[in-house]
């Protein structure tokens, strides 16, 4: 299971991938760092929507080590 489908794993401050929306059909990912999480649930199954820092929004699909 994808880890950036669990709230818990997430948290303010963390390096993530995500999917944009105008991405979801190429997969592109974008990196940057989680500012705030959009999702209430604790499991999504498409992945935690977050906003980055630079005020993008997407879905966690990777937690950057």
């Amino acid at each position: 299971m994808n880890e950036g489908t669990r709230r818990e794993n997430i948290k303010p401050g963390v390096t993530v991938k995500i999917v944009l929306k105008a991405d979801q059909r190429s997969g592109k990912l974008t990196e940057g760092v989680v500012k705030d999480l959009l999702t209430n649930s604790s499991i999504h199954p498409h992945g935690i929507k977050v906003r980055l820092e630079d005020g993008q929004v997407g879905r966690v699909q990777e937690i950057v080590e």
